[in-house]
């Protein structure tokens, strides 16, 4: 190989044709007619200039890659090369389309080994993403296959492949490259002998893709988070209870937060002039507050800008005793949560029942889901959120003891790790003494994220004093979860074995 002075990738002129033709030529020494016309390249670049690009070593073109715009639902079916290029004219190219397709990309064969092609793939993915396309595709070419054509379907030869038992130069590094096997072409391309003619369409996703809107509506991935860590007192009336709510309110969203997390049961205080009733009887009279309270908060949530989680209250339905919130959204609707799992003290001391339905909450920030202190410690409804692409998982708490808040603390990370989100939690501190059942309250509210480079190394982005009345304020980046899916040092979600389990709802 020649000394290198120079390696420059630039864009495709006329001017570099006798280079292309030649490197082409090197390139497919089985298919030695096969490259492409004067003419057709100078459509090409007339058609789409940033799509087609050279790889140039002091000055000698050494690779090549080209590429359309495609509007790809015409082409969703079995497609072949010469349909996707229109009948090699390009007329297939449209500027209002929706993804990348690659038509050609080659490296000389002088000048392989020094991941050049790496190269072409990274600008073609550069170019993905600052045309707000939803992902590159292009038919790859599996030029081993003819090898193992009598024994081996194309489906059996991938998965071969992909598990380092055949080797396929050309797919090996496809995939390494971040593109994944997506569906397999038949008859793609005319001549191709060594592919037996398949091909396989081979994708890759483009995290930050955002389909257009026609209305204005702000997209945000910076998300401020507001916790109110809520010192439990003695109130007489609910407008007391209100007040102090609205007090922490105000403070969040002067500070701009997206959200304001309340703990579980942050309005027990008004239990205190039923302690003379049994403990069922004086959760049924808190119940009574419940409608009013969620109507307060809608109000502040329109008033101050801000989409309130009313932490939880107890609600009375079909004179059954549930544990429930809701997301007061500032545009005046609100959504209703339940918790899953009542702990063993709220259904003997309560009579509480568990809910039934877990849900993920559409936002103006995205996707969120609501976890009731306990339920967080169940590794299957953070998953379950995480599959309907929740980013936040909030959890109102309450816990006396600093073992169980550590329950709550430990378990609410680890769903951050293995969900690839957010998760925040918000607790209530000091004491009732005047209220059975609820005499004292340890808490400590934190933003947990997952740990890898681009998070804090110990996963925590934010973190209160414990066991003191205050607010925290925390940003939260929704486009680092995108990165971590693709690009994560381990990538939890992707790497599931669905092959082996799989979880969902029954109902």
């Amino acid at each position: 190989m020649q000394e290198i002075d120079n390696i420059e990738l630039s864009f495709l002129t006329l001017d570099d044709y006798e280079g292309l033709k030649e490197a082409m030529i090197e390139s497919y020494p089985d298919m030695p007619e096969d490259y492409w016309l004067k003419s057709q390249i100078k459509s090409l670049i007339k058609r789409f200039p940033e799509g087609q690009v050279v790889i140039k070593i002091n000055g000698i073109v050494a690779g090549c890659a080209l590429s359309l715009i495609l509007d790809y639902s015409k082409f969703e079916g079995k497609h072949t090369y010469q349909k996707i290029t229109g009948n090699y004219t390009f007329n297939t190219h449209t500027n209002d389309g929706d993804v990348l397709y690659g038509i050609e990309i080659f490296i000389k064969p002088e000048f392989r080994g020094l991941r050049l092609g790496r190269r072409l793939y990274d600008y073609r993915k550069e170019l993905c993403e600052r045309l707000n396309l939803k992902g590159v595709l292009f038919g790859g070419r599996i030029p081993n296959y003819h090898k193992y054509a009598d024994e081996l379907t194309p489906k059996e030869y991938i998965e071969k492949v992909r598990r380092k038992e055949i080797d396929d130069p050309v797919l090996n590094f496809q995939i390494s490259n971040d593109f994944y096997p997506s569906k397999i072409l038949k008859n793609y391309l005319e001549g191709d002998e060594d592919s037996n003619e398949y091909a396989v369409l081979l994708k890759w996703d483009n995290i930050y893709y955002e389909k257009e809107i026609t209305q204005p509506v702000a997209q945000k991935t910076i998300v401020r988070l507001g916790l109110i860590q809520w010192q439990m007192r003695l109130y007489k009336t609910l407008d007391d209870v209100m007040n102090q709510a609205e007090y922490f309110i105000d403070a969040v969203s002067g500070y701009r937060s997206d959200f304001a997390l309340f703990p579980e049961f942050f309005n027990a205080p008004l239990m205190v002039e039923n302690n003379h009733l049994s403990e069922p009887e004086a959760i049924r009279k808190l119940a009574e507050y419940t409608d009013e309270v969620v109507a307060r908060f809608s109000e502040l949530a329109i008033a101050y800008n801000i989409n309130i989680i009313t932490g939880s209250m107890p609600e009375i339905e079909n004179d059954r005793l549930y544990n429930v919130g809701y997301v007061c959204h500032r545009d005046g609707s609100v959504d209703r949560f339940e918790k899953l799992h009542v702990t063993p003290d709220e259904e003997k001391v309560w009579g509480m029942e568990g809910g039934s339905q877990l849900k993920s909450i559409e936002t103006d920030c995205g996707k969120i889901g609501v976890l009731i202190c306990y339920d967080i410690e169940f590794p299957e409804l953070g998953r379950l959120l995480a599959d309907e692409g929740v980013d936040i998982v909030f959890v109102p708490f309450l816990t006396d003891t600093q073992n169980g808040f550590s329950r709550v603390r430990n378990c609410a990370q680890a769903r951050a790790i293995e969900n690839e989100c957010y998760v925040a939690i918000a607790g209530s501190v000091g004491n009732l003494p005047k209220v059975h059942n609820m005499d004292i309250q340890y808490a400590q509210s934190m933003v947990f994220t997952p740990c890898d480079f681009a998070f804090p190394a110990n996963g925590v982005k934010a973190e209160t004093t414990p066991n003191t009345e205050m607010i925290l304020i925390a940003d939260v980046d929704i486009s680092l979860l995108r990165e971590l899916n693709q690009f994560g040092s381990v990538r939890n979600l992707k790497d599931r074995r669905q092959d082996l389990f799989q979880l969902k709802k029954k109902i």
